[in-house]
């Protein structure tokens, strides 16, 4: 039998106030997601030129000491992890965790995660934060949520996705994480990555699977098969990858192209779509 989070109050019942904070945890995401890395580059940049390049050049000096540390298990923090913001993130869409099977905390796990979606909204909640209870569902399990190595170049940025048990997805990040003397590192791969999100259209359920073995090869070189785990949206909800509606018109188009040729291992061609993906449930 599974075992499932408690479920969040349904709209009908929610007070006005509760409301209001479910929306500002939503858009800080959101915000924080879209602008929070372009922000701080450009500021970095700007500084240099203005009476305060010294706290540019020292931040460019400690970014060089510190290049490293994401592929080193970054740093994080349970107080970030654990901030009440995140329940209210989680309350908005809804977002659920359901255990259907124990995994016992004397082995490593790598999970595979699809939907991949625009944001990974639900992989957030349920991975990176304790708004859902992960550890309590799953003790002594350490879940890490593997991202596009390029989000770590982000100046403040990468040191803020850090603080969430973010990793870059590359070999080397993977390989240090589950070779730790301490059992119990449960890595979560998008499998489909971002180039997944382009298929991202409400009322399909599109993966990206092919030619991506990786995952795999992960797995059996740290000792174990690697262990499905699809998300679980809430009852017609539709998944992530229903939250917005894209500018493309699917395989063929144009901007559908454009986004498939210039997407990358590090980076990618932002994913254009109607309106911000929290605004719309």
């Amino acid at each position: 039998m599974g075992v499932a989070t408690a479920p969040p109050p349904p709209t009908t019942s929610k007070t006005l106030q509760k409301q209001h904070l479910e929306a500002v945890g939503a858009y800080q995401y959101v915000l924080t997601f879209l602008f929070m890395g372009p922000f701080f580059s450009l500021l970095v940049f700007v500084l240099l030129f203005t009476s305060l390049w010294p706290f540019s050049v020292f931040y460019l000096v400690w970014l060089y000491v510190d290049w490293d540390t994401p592929n080193q298990g970054g740093r994080r923090s349970e107080w970030i992890r654990n901030r009440a913001i995140w329940r209210q993130l989680r309350d908005y869409y809804p977002v659920k965790l359901v255990k259907t099977a124990e995994l016992p905390p004397d082995r490593n796990y790598v999970l595979g995660a699809h939907p991949h979606g625009i944001m990974c909204t639900g992989f957030l909640c349920n991975f990176s934060t304790e708004s859902n209870g992960f550890s309590q569902l799953f003790p002594g399990l350490r879940p890490w949520l593997a991202v596009l190595a390029g989000l770590f170049y982000l100046p403040v940025y990468r040191d803020y996705i850090m603080s969430f048990g973010l990793c870059p997805v590359s070999r080397q990040s993977l390989d240090f994480i589950l070779s730790q003397p301490q059992l119990g590192q449960a890595v979560v791969i998008m499998v489909g990555g971002a180039h997944e999100a382009l298929y991202s259209v409400p009322g399909e359920h599109c993966l990206t699977l092919q030619k991506r073995k990786g995952f795999v090869r992960l797995a059996l070189r740290h000792g174990g098969p690697p262990h499905p785990c699809p998300p679980v949206p809430p009852p017609h909800r539709g998944g992530c990858q229903s939250l917005s509606c894209p500018l493309h018109d699917g395989p063929g188009a144009a901007l559908r192209g454009a986004q498939g040729k210039l997407w990358g291992p590090r980076f990618h061609l932002p994913h254009l779509h109607l309106g911000l993906a929290a605004a719309f449930r």
